[in-house]
């Protein structure tokens, strides 16, 4: 749920010790983008923070308070809890999204069945393919795993834009394996996709997905470590052996739930570029195979509207309508997209050999996924990922990268002759953080000529923040508009917090001190300046006893304080 918190940080006249009074302002509204950027960043400051500050999760119990500390317990249990629920909530629960029955690969496999298929896997035929062939997917997951499917959920491919997450009835006490009861009321949502909101789904989607398949494990749940000669397929097929004991994911409902997961991003994916592209007059899609954008720019706008309408009894809506209601290509959403579509490339990369990718290469390999065209001839879920990133990127080299002045803008747009036509102004917020998956954008690029391209636009980009971004008499600037320079306003922590991200992150890149003394100067700023130690948190703007809190600044700051470690 979003909340807005308001923190009221007021020196008292007669002694230095501050008084905070918490206000929760707004309790019913659910901004998709944020509240997974707030999930994702606070799952890398999760379980994967602890152990790396040194923790054994195996001491944790969520059941006792606090201990072995207080630290790790926020780390390891609640952080983990907390993002846990909202992959959960968002990907099956609450409705918030198009139904995965409507997903581009589930009706592509539909329409392949044969005459008869109708109702095999639902017991009734409807004059529809698509809720059997589901049913049938969702079956072979629970057979690859070992796990099964709660009744009643909603799992999607797209993610609308927000919603009202209060629940409009009573919770029935079997919620945890019945899920029609924890669904939103659907009348309350804006049903409008947006890359950003489905972006960072797609990121949460894959950091849990890598997550939970993993490894293997056994029928009595067990781990069995992946080393490249086990698996749970049968000797030289891609098809599961159900007598080897060997099942997908880490246990029985990770193993299931990470196949799920996937399924749900790579459907997105290909919702993205078969149905989302725009050429600045209508909706279409991009082939990643031959896009050049200097032959026309199709890239993937602000607000989709989607109308939806009934289609059968008992069935989930269906897309009717896609409108561009905001044709405005925002830095945000680009970046946020990309950030998913790169990382789910890296778990489904044959060249990659490592634990983890012993696992991942027996997912992709035909059965459950389809394996990549370097094996097969026929392009699959990781030619799909690196190709949208590489539409992605070539659109914000396209579209939002101003050379003259060396530095991306935070919106574009097309001309009517359908030329790019950028804004003048790039906010240090979506500076740092397209640092940050720019990197990962040249690392998972690398011996390709598109390696060279993203290191130059780091370079690029990191010392235009520093020579323009960045405040002489300390601090960095909320934003810098060119030709006109910085916004003077009161700075902001999630600017001095992005900033320190995503210079850290050239740093890693590079080597190069300035992009770390630099970082580091952000980041002592944020913490001089903004944090109240008496309280523990932060103010949000400089000078300003009114902390105002939301999901993308808590994100924003909590994921710069982890990465400054």
């Amino acid at each position: 749920m979003k909340t807005l918190i308001t923190l009221f940080l007021g020196i008292l006249l007669t002694s230095s010790v501050i008084n905070a009074q918490v206000e929760i302002t707004s309790k019913d509204f659910f901004s998709t983008r944020d509240q997974m950027l707030l999930a994702n960043e606070i799952n890398e400051s999760g379980e994967p923070f602890a152990e790396a500050l040194g923790y054994d999760l195996d001491e944790l119990d969520p059941m006792v308070l606090n201990q072995p500390d207080s630290i790790s317990y926020t780390l390891g249990i609640e952080n983990y809890e907390y993002s846990r629920y909202h992959l959960g909530t968002v990907i099956s629960r609450s409705g918030i999204g198009l139904h995965m029955m409507w997903a581009p690969v589930v009706m592509q496999m539909a329409a392949m069945e044969p005459p008869g298929f109708d109702g095999s896997f639902t017991g009734t035929p409807n004059g529809f393919n698509e809720d059997d062939e589901l049913m049938k997917i969702i079956m072979h997951f629970a057979m690859l795993s070992g796990g099964m499917a709660p009744q009643n959920p909603w799992p999607q491919f797209a993610e609308f834009a927000s919603g009202d997450p209060h629940l409009p009835q009573a919770v029935a006490p079997d919620f945890q394996m019945d899920f029609s009861t924890l669904r939103w009321d659907r009348s309350l949502m804006d049903k409008t996709l947006n890359p950003g909101a489905m972006g960072q789904t797609l990121m949460k989607q894959y950091l849990w997905a890598q997550d939970m398949l993993g490894t293997f494990h056994d029928s009595d749940e067990e781990e069995v470590v992946p080393d490249g000669t086990n698996s749970p397929d049968s000797t030289d097929s891609p098809h599961f052996d159900p007598d080897n004991n060997i099942y997908y994911g880490g246990d029985n409902t990770d193993g299931f739930i990470g196949q799920v997961l996937t399924a749900e991003g790579i459907n997105k994916t290909m919702f993205l570029i078969t149905s989302l592209a725009y050429d600045g007059t209508e909706l279409g899609m991009v082939d990643p195979a031959t896009y050049n954008p200097e032959e026309g720019i199709k890239y993937f706008p602000h607000g989709i509207a989607v109308t939806e309408s009934t289609v059968g009894e008992m069935l989930p809506p269906k897309a009717s309508e896609l409108q561009v209601t905001d044709a405005s290509s925002d830095l945000f959403d680009q970046l946020s997209y990309l950030w998913g579509t790169l990382n789910f490339k890296n778990m489904m990369d044959p060249s990659i050999n490592d634990t983890p990718h012993y696992a991942y290469h027996e997912v992709f390999d035909g059965d459950p996924f389809p394996a990549p065209m370097s094996q097969t001839g026929i392009p699959g879920p990781f030619d799909l990922m690196m190709g949208t990133s590489k539409v992605i990127y070539m659109n914000l080299m396209a579209m939002h990268f101003d050379m003259v002045n060396g530095t991306f803008v935070s919106t574009s747009g097309l001309t009517t002759e359908g030329m790019p036509q950028p804004g003048d102004e790039i906010s240090t917020v979506d500076a740092g953080y397209l640092i940050m998956v720019l990197k990962k954008m040249k690392e998972e690029f690398m011996s390709t000529h598109l390696e060279k391209m993203a290191l130059d636009a780091v370079n690029a980009q990191s010392t235009f923040v520093i020579a323009s971004l960045k405040d002489p008499s300390g601090g960095f600037y909320n934003s810098y508009t060119l030709n006109q320079g910085a916004d003077n306003s009161a700075k902001t922590a999630v600017s001095q917090a992005s900033a320190a991200r995503g210079l850290y992150a050239a740093y890693e890149l590079t080597g190069n001190s300035s992009y770390l003394d630099a970082a580091d100067e952000a980041y002592a700023f944020l913490m001089n300046t903004y944090y109240v130690s008496g309280q523990m948190a932060f103010r949000t703007e400089q000078g300003n006893d009114l902390a105002t809190y939301t999901p993308f600044n808590f994100a924003l700051i909590a994921g710069a304080l982890r990465e400054a470690n």
